[in-house]
């Protein structure tokens, strides 16, 4: 569906044009290029957008990337983004169109520097239990390895999450051969709190599935919540020791409205739809993530890792193409919104590239929101 472009805020934001390099080879790429019809095996755009619209350029241009998840580890940026494909899958609420089979970790020195392009870190083919879609993954690190966490279709086409261990934050990953014990659908998002503990969240709908674990197992059937009753709710776990597995049977995150009353299902501007991300500022909770149909990133905070979350307003506004996910990291003493949008293809919506911004909190802890188009 067509995105409304919406431009109600105004600030200064940074203007990256960030360039991409193949593998770890010195020679780039410009960000404005369309992935290389050669390598990449891709069409050239549709449609040109006018680039001085957008606020950002895409960090790399080879590939085509989505759903960055960024980290710093020992003093780096690392993005684990999915990686998207062409394919002759035809667009349908299920997402098969989005048949993502690796992925790739990016790495930078700092905002405005050349983009390092690892190479393929986990391929499906080094999943044994998954089918196909290796959709949006998310990493982390603990007593110096690193742990890559995925979500994939098993062999009855459902769902699950996965995790692949390394030594290097660029992998390669080695991929356990079984999903997750109790795991189910997509977006999984870890956050490690100052304690040392390390929570696990993850959940979306339609194409994720989310709708159709309501009575606690998988069923054929969607799901909804009626329009007077509170809209399907992101999970939380917390993770074993070992990382492995969950150390609980996973739970509700509640997302409500500064009354206290759980957002309802029919409130598409500010429910729960997916991608979501947890940020700590100033000793609170930041819950951010996507509302889907209305293609905003929304945030709410919290006291505890569990929730419940606040609605507090808009981190990003809607992006071109019709998905929107992001994650946000601090860095070198400034905070940073990686996000991606449709800008290489021309609006291609499973096909898109990853950016970077700065992201604001005020003093009274609110963020302000980012306009990343000008109509």
């Amino acid at each position: 569906m067509p995105l409304p472009l919406r431009h109600c805020f105004s600030f200064t934001l940074l203007g990256l044009l960030l360039l991409g390099c193949q593998d770890k080879s010195a020679e780039s790429t410009p960000a404005t290029a369309a992935p290389d019809a050669t390598s990449a095996g891709v069409a050239p755009p549709k449609v040109i957008y006018d680039r001085n619209k957008f606020i950002n350029q895409p960090l790399v241009s080879h590939i085509y990337t989505a759903d960055p998840s960024a980290h710093v580890f020992n003093g780096r940026l690392y993005i684990y983004p999915s990686r998207d494909i062409p394919t002759d899958k035809t667009p349908n609420e299920t997402g098969d169109h989005f048949d993502m089979r690796d992925y790739h970790v990016l790495s930078l020195e700092k905002p405005g520097d050349p983009v390092v392009d690892h190479g393929v870190a986990l391929t499906l083919e080094d999943v044994p239990w998954a089918s196909r879609q290796l959709w949006a993954p998310d990493a982390t690190e603990k007593d110096g390895k690193y742990y890559l966490y995925f979500p994939a279709k098993n062999k009855e086409g459902i769902f699950q999450i996965g995790v692949a261990l390394s030594d290097s934050p660029t992998g390669p990953f080695n991929a356990e051969p079984e999903p997750i014990k109790g795991s189910f659908s997509i977006d999984p998002a870890v956050f490690k709190d100052d304690d040392g503990s390390y929570y696990l969240y993850f959940g979306g709908i339609r194409g994720g599935q989310l709708q159709r674990w309501t009575t606690g197992t998988y069923s054929d059937t969607d799901a909804y919540p009626a329009s007077n009753q509170p809209a399907l709710s992101p999970k939380i776990a917390r993770l074993s020791d070992d990382m492995l597995q969950f150390a609980e049977v996973p739970r509700d995150v509640l997302l409500q409205d500064e009354g206290g009353t759980p957002l309802l299902g029919t409130d598409n501007n500010r429910r729960f739809f997916e991608a979501a991300w947890v940020h700590k500022y100033n000793g609170k909770y930041y819950f951010s993530y996507s509302t889907g149909d209305t293609h905003y990133i929304a945030y709410g905070v919290g006291d505890s890792p569990y929730g419940p979350f606040t609605y507090k307003g808009i981190v990003l506004t809607p992006v071109l193409g019709w998905t929107t996910h992001h994650s946000i990291v601090e860095y070198q003493g400034k905070w940073y919104l990686f996000y991606h949008d449709a800008q290489l293809s021309g609006g291609e919506t499973h096909l898109r590239n990853i950016k970077v911004t700065e992201l604001v909190h005020h003093d009274d802890g609110s963020i302000q929101p980012i306009v990343p188009y000008s109509n």
